[in-house]
């Protein structure tokens, strides 16, 4: 499972999803839309299972903040404040069978490192860039599948995702913003530019392009969005919703 970010508890359910074999969870950073509902996840499988359950969950390191930037918590650090004997949610631990939690920081890393191996499973991470909140972009292959998610990603990051993503099968790219100057001039230190988008796709050989992270503005500006990405990016482009399957 890759990120756990608020509202992932009601479509799980609504999807009528089988919580049994998420034992990985890929945090691509601690945002609280992305990181928020991890509670939720760890309770719901507990409940349903009432068996020991370890997960194991990767994401960013630490930041430290300073000079009006915000202070995060390493991964470990994090799932410690939520599930620890300390934590806010301390009591999941041992609410319905015991939950251990293998939690991994993905150390500040300029190439691809392989994180997990499972049969023809491979996770593999490189850092990305967001603002000053430290983030990790994933890559999955399954024999001859692959997946890359961006996460929330600026233009210090482009690099970087464009190395991991080479020949990826999809590439699920959080669009957030609208091309200059549509969108609030902050949001450009944070987030990709559908034209940006396009460019990296294409850089990148993606061979499908999935846009997540939707928010009303791309939502009315779809096909402005598309055209802008297809000035690059010749591939097949499609907007995420809820409930989506994408076939190999």
């Amino acid at each position: 499972m890759v990120d756990a970010g608020l509202g992932t508890f009601a479509r799980i359910g609504e999807a009528g999803a089988d919580l049994s074999g998420v034992e990985t969870v890929l945090l691509t950073h601690l945002h609280a839309d992305h990181a928020g509902e991890i509670a939720g996840l760890v309770k719901a499988r507990a409940v349903s299972e009432h068996a020991d359950i370890t997960f194991g969950i990767y994401g960013p390191p630490s930041s430290d903040g300073g000079q009006g930037k915000a202070r995060y918590p390493s991964t470990t650090e994090f799932i410690d404040l939520t599930f620890g004997p300390r934590g806010a949610f301390s009591y999941l631990s041992d609410f319905a069978g015991h939950v251990a939690f293998q939690p991994h920081d993905v150390a500040r890393i300029s190439e691809p490192r392989i994180l997990a191996r499972d049969g023809p499973l491979t996770i593999s991470a490189i850092n990305g860039h967001h603002g000053d909140a430290p983030s990790v972009i994933y890559r999955i292959d399954a024999g001859p599948h692959s997946v890359t998610f961006t996460g929330d990603i600026d233009a210090a990051g482009h690099d970087a995702l464009t190395h991991i993503a080479k020949g990826t099968e999809l590439l699920v790219f959080d669009a957030v913003v609208l091309d200059p100057p549509g969108s609030p001039p902050v949001l450009y230190t944070l987030h990709t530019a559908p034209r940006d988008i396009g460019r990296i796709a294409r850089a990148a050989g993606a061979k499908k392009l999935l846009l997540s992270h939707l928010n009303p503005a791309i939502d009315k500006a779809q096909e402005a969005v598309r055209a802008s990405i297809r000035d690059s990016y010749k591939g097949p482009v499609e907007f995420a919703r809820d409930g989506l399957t994408i076939a190999p």
